[in-house]
């Protein structure tokens, strides 16, 4: 029998690593793409995906409080990924990432303490280190330079966003996986569309670009999905931390594909993750 606590890391590290690949996608194709087409591209592929995931498993429809819940967590998410795409395509990953995802990971930290209780002494240790090695990861090697309201309100929309999201997917991961989801990335559809309504202007991707968001949309589901997993698995605080290492995964991908250069701060913030996960997970 595998440990809840191990099962939860396992699950929460695979949803990082997804979200980091969906982010890494979806931030370049938002710099060449309208980002309401993005963000709209990338919730549709999940619907279809989620859905036929939902009716191959055979799962049953949750009842009327899930599907209330799977559209909370999917407005939220929609909101959090408009933002986080915005910010992204303004090209300052290193900045909007980090505060992105310590938020969101604070979020469901502080819920889990009040309505679950606070988590074992050494585990609570490894979401302080699994916190500083998100900025040490996803941090710019020379600096943000001058912070100011504007740069701060894209990453706390999107942190609150996600937080959010974590919170309600747990309110029905443990009856339904697939069929919540889809519902979430339904009423984030719905979301989308009505900003591109008010806002009165959207721009088709071009063929060359298309591809990059249907991969988002995919990295972006199998995160949503192996979340809602951990969720699933055990306590909310550990697969919301453990999930938030998702910067990891984009500043990876973009040493690896783009050639970009880690700062040894990047390289102690991989460090620092690991400690995390064996104390987290211990």
């Amino acid at each position: 029998m595998i440990p809840a606590e191990l099962l939860v890391v396992f699950f929460g590290l695979l949803a990082a690593a997804s979200w980091g690949a969906g982010d890494f996608s979806g931030g370049f194709a938002s710099k060449k793409a309208n980002v309401f087409s993005v963000v709209l591209i990338v919730q549709t592929v999940g619907v279809f995906l989620l859905a036929a995931s939902a009716y191959l498993m055979g799962e049953e429809i949750p009842g009327i409080s899930g599907i209330i819940w799977g559209a909370v967590a999917g407005i939220f998410i929609g909101i959090a990924l408009l933002a986080l795409y915005h910010g992204l395509s303004q090209g300052k990953m290193g900045f909007i990432a980090p505060i992105s995802a310590v938020v969101a990971a604070s979020v469901p930290v502080l819920y889990g303490a009040f309505y679950e209780g606070l988590p074992a002494t050494h585990q609570m240790a490894g979401f302080l280190f699994a916190l500083v090695a998100v900025w040490l990861i996803a941090g710019e090697n020379n600096g943000i330079g001058k912070i100011q309201f504007h740069d701060l309100m894209f990453p706390l929309i999107a942190g609150i966003g996600f937080g959010i999201f974590f919170i309600s997917i747990d309110h029905v991961s443990e009856t339904a996986v697939y069929w919540p989801l889809a519902v979430a990335r339904a009423a984030a559809v719905l979301m989308v569309l009505g900003f591109i309504v008010v806002k009165g202007s959207i721009s088709v991707p071009s063929r060359g670009i298309l591809p990059i968001i249907v991969l988002a949309g995919i990295f972006d589901t199998g995160g949503n999905t192996f979340f809602a997993l951990a969720s699933q698995a055990g306590r909310l605080d550990i697969a919301s931390i453990t999930s938030s290492l998702y910067p990891a995964g984009t500043v990876l991908l973009a040493w690896l594909i783009l050639k970009e250069k880690m700062a040894i701060r990047q390289w102690t913030g991989v460090l620092f993750a690991l400690i995390a996960i064996i104390l987290i997970s211990s």
